[in-house]
């Protein structure tokens, strides 16, 4: 037989179940209050400006440097052909001779302008008989014709025509004499100007010309040795940093340890069309010969601006896939500009677009900081 439990501790056990419960209840409730409190504070966080650091824009001016290859040439290169045609009498130079200008180089004979010589010689002197003969006769015919019925004007008139036209035949005499002495000057080859002979085709004996077998190749090839040409190419957007005088530096593989410089001295005026790029000669001066020309250079030319641009950080520039921006603040929100850059050095960029000096810009800029979104700046 089952004893009845005691109506006491029936209402006690109602009574801690029902604590129980609500217990359970009032956590349940509080837990879910706690999240949706979380929720709210990480959503006005979200909604809240976010903080920047910004800076003035100022302008100043920003140097860098271009790495081109170049090669350097010689200042003066030329190949040397017989003017006329005969045979090596002599040769007074060869390959690594260093020459001065009008220095003999080579020396040929050619028999049949010596002929040609005399002949044009004898001819100038016969010619000058008959002129200085012509001369005397006017001379006497016109002295005479003073005396009134001695001599006619006719006379004088012809006298004085054969005068001048032996005095023209003089004259084709001798330009005819200088051609053929000019002609046999060129038989004496020699150096247009100093440098050194860096090719010799010819020997004793052969037969030279100005066409055929004895001009194929030239006689011999005179290169300017102590002053060079450093020929380089500069890029389409840094042309206009680029000026007269401008100072170079460059190295070569034949002396990595040493740096050598130019002056920039000639510019094309004009883009390749199909590198983009315009040619620049740089002058190297070559005393001591240690370059030679066909070396190719590693050249640094500098690149310093030339007024006063707007300079920022990198940081500060925006690179989105509409374009290249920067973002500045104006009355607490965000605005952004687009730019373009110019030239980069030492974490800094040169910037051109629509902007003003003292305005302010964010240091570190993001796309997550979108256009006209409020900011808090620091």
């Amino acid at each position: 037989m089952k004893r009845p439990i005691d109506l006491s501790i029936y209402r006690l056990l109602v009574a801690f179940s029902s604590v129980l419960l609500i217990g359970s209840l009032v956590g349940c409730h509080s837990s879910e209050g706690k999240e949706e409190r979380k929720e709210k504070e990480e959503a006005k966080k979200a909604d809240a400006p976010a903080t920047v650091e910004v800076f003035p824009l100022q302008r100043g001016k920003l140097s860098s440097s271009l790495q081109v290859p170049g090669e350097l040439v010689a200042f003066r290169d030329v190949d040397i052909y017989a003017k006329v045609s005969g045979y090596i009498k002599s040769l007074n130079a060869d390959v690594g001779t260093e020459v001065k200008q009008g220095q003999l180089l080579a020396l040929a004979e050619a028999p049949e302008l010596s002929a040609q010589l005399s002949s044009a010689d004898s001819k100038l002197k016969a010619q000058e008989a008959l002129s200085i003969a012509s001369k005397a006769n006017y001379e006497r015919i016109l002295e005479a014709s003073k005396f009134s019925g001695a001599v006619s004007k006719n006379d004088v008139d012809q006298a004085l025509a054969k005068r001048n036209a032996d005095l023209a035949q003089l004259e084709a005499a001798k330009s005819a004499y200088r051609e053929v002495a000019d002609l046999k000057k060129y038989l004496e080859i020699r150096a247009p100007f100093n440098g050194i002979i860096s090719a010799r085709n010819a020997s004793t004996g052969a037969y030279i010309g100005p066409a055929g077998k004895g001009s194929e190749f030239p006689l011999f090839v005179l290169t300017e040795q102590k002053k060079l040409r450093l020929v380089i190419s500069i890029p389409e957007a840094y042309t206009g940093y680029v000026d007269l005088n401008d100072q170079v530096t460059f190295t070569v593989k034949a002396f990595p340890d040493q740096k050598f410089t130019g002056q920039v001295k000639r510019q094309a005026g004009a883009l390749d069309k199909r590198l983009r790029s315009e040619r620049v000669e740089v002058d190297v001066i070559n005393n001591d010969k240690k370059l030679l020309p066909g070396m190719v250079a590693e050249v640094t030319v500098p690149l310093p601006t030339k007024n006063s641009t707007f300079i920022v950080p990198k940081t500060a520039i925006v690179n989105a896939t509409t374009g290249v921006f920067v973002i500045k603040v104006v009355n607490g929100k965000a605005e952004w500009v687009p730019v373009k850059r110019g030239l980069e050095a030492d974490e800094k960029v040169e910037l051109f677009g629509p902007l003003t000096e003292g305005e302010q810009l964010i240091a570190k800029a993001n796309e997550e900081i979108r256009d006209g979104s409020p900011v808090n700046t620091k």
